[in-house]
């Protein structure tokens, strides 16, 4: 519903300038691979195992992978020498790795490669059937259950041991969360290689493994038919394995994906250009795998002030949409991200707070927004936190967001425990039952300040694509746009 009056010439100008800056950075990423690109191909071309366990691992993708850019290089990608060493020598892939481990493949570009690109290409068919098996699982699992009620009430579950997420996952889901986010070990962004199998030695988070990913998608598929409601599993495709996990996610039916450049670039000081092409990428079979994801604008406002750089926000959310749309990616699939994280110190915060949130959600119509709770400026007052958790989801029910991440009130305290999470759901369903039909009757006054804020807001947004479209998306990364931090092309 519209309320704020927009200007559209000035929206339409912003999506414009959006293209622009998208242009020539798909240009650089359609032409270049990454090393996690091809391990990625190779995981769903069916190659799959590790020579270890855990954190320990030596994923056979990754050493395959090395072996072909040792040999031949990975100019021209990975399958067409895989699979001709396959043809010439009658193996499986699972031969391959074999080879590969004992030191004995032997790696080439064959002179004639048309009989490999067509083996390829028949493995590439079979690839896209497995994925679009699981995504008409799903559907078909929606219907006969039944799709939640917007709000999608969104819980994060992190033990480190997958055996102890479990448990904790369903019970969120008996207590009323939609959407399970297992999320990953600290620091997984870095690692240059997936982890196997299952793993209890996380810190802040469980690693993201095929094999968790296969237990977890499980208890929750039982839990569902317990509750008699679909419930999604989502966990992080992003920092170095960001297209590994991407297929991984798409082959275990996961249904919601944190998938950002951005935060890695930005947070994690990954390689941006390599981080934009994995990013094309992973969002490609996200789209094909019917997954929503979701984007990291949020985190920009952790290090940045959440008014002076709101505009920030706005800007890259509307950059994010057009890279996802350009991947494939449909409106309903942009889980695009923004956050209630303004001082509460502030004299009326939650006025601001109300246009920014209004804002977002007429900018983007068709996209199931996702919405993050304040924790910049939570402290150990558990009372106050869970007032400040209350007017978030008061103010997510009111501007229609679609996805809540379900505030703690222990956030920045520790893990939260069962009874922490009980209470935030019961708050969360408190407001949303309270509050779901108030949302069709409260209007800003034309001439008022929530609209004032909302068109102060776009009018930054738009400035500051226009600096970027004409530097460049690099450049306008290294001047610090983007969370107030640095990084170099």
């Amino acid at each position: 519903m519209k309320k704020l009056d927009l200007d559209q010439s000035l929206v339409a100008k912003a999506r414009e300038l959006a293209a622009r800056i998208a242009r020539p950075v798909e240009a650089m990423l359609e032409a270049h691979t990454t090393v996690a690109i091809e391990r990625a191909v190779l995981r769903l071309l069916g190659l799959d195992g590790a020579v270890g366990e855990g954190v320990d691992a030596r994923p056979f993708p990754n050493l395959v992978v090395d072996a072909v850019r040792d040999q031949v290089g990975l100019e021209r990608g990975v399958a067409v020498p895989v699979f001709d060493l396959i043809l010439r020598e009658g193996l499986s892939i699972e031969g391959v790795a074999g080879r590969v481990v004992a030191g004995e493949a032997r790696f080439r570009w064959p002179d004639d490669p048309a009989e490999a690109v067509e083996a390829t290409a028949e493995g590439a068919r079979e690839a896209d059937r497995r994925i679009l098996d699981r995504r008409r699982e799903r559907e078909e699992r929606i219907r006969r259950l039944g799709d939640p009620e917007k709000p999608w009430l969104y819980l994060i579950v992190a033990t480190g041991n997958i055996h102890e997420d479990i448990p904790q996952a369903q019970a969120a889901a008996r207590a009323g969360a939609d959407v399970i986010a297992v999320i990953r070990s600290t620091g997984q962004s870095l690692l240059d290689f997936v982890p196997e199998g299952p793993t209890t030695e996380g810190f802040a988070g469980t690693f993201a493994t095929r094999e968790n990913f296969r237990l977890t998608r499980r208890a929750l598929d039982e839990v569902g038919e317990e509750v008699g409601r679909y419930i999604r599993l989502t966990n992080y495709a992003s920092g170095l394995c960001m297209p590994e996990i991407a297929a991984l996610a798409a082959v275990e039916r996961l249904d919601m994906m944190l998938n950002d450049c951005m935060y890695g670039i930005i947070f994690r000081d990954i390689n941006p250009q390599r981080t934009f092409i994995d990013q094309h990428f992973s969002r490609m079979v996200h789209a094909r795998a019917g997954i929503i994801i979701n984007t990291g604008e949020d985190n920009y406002l952790t290090t940045a002030d959440a008014v002076e750089e709101a505009h920030t926000v706005v800007a890259s959310q509307l950059i994010n949409e057009r890279f996802g749309l350009d991947a494939g990616l449909e409106p309903w699939q942009l889980g695009l991200g923004h956050a209630f994280e303004i001082d509460p110190s502030l004299p009326d915060a939650w006025l601001l707070e109300l246009a920014h949130a209004q804002l977002v959600r007429e900018l983007f119509p068709e996209s199931p927004l996702k919405y993050m709770p304040p924790t910049k400026h939570m402290d150990g007052n558990v009372f106050r936190g869970y007032l400040l958790d209350g007017m978030f989801h008061l103010t997510g029910v009111l501007t229609g967001q679609e996805i809540l991440l379900v505030g703690m009130m222990t956030e920045g305290i520790h893990t939260p425990f069962l009874s922490d999470r009980d209470l935030a759901v019961e708050n969360a369903a408190y407001m949303v039952r309270t509050a779901r039909n108030v949302a069709d009757e409260w209007w800003p006054p034309a001439e008022g300040r929530i609209r004032a804020r909302a068109m102060e807001v776009l009018r930054g947004a738009v400035d500051l694509l226009r600096r970027t479209a004409e530097g460049g998306m690099f450049a306008a990364i290294e001047r610090a746009e983007f969370a107030d931090i640095s990084r170099t092309p």
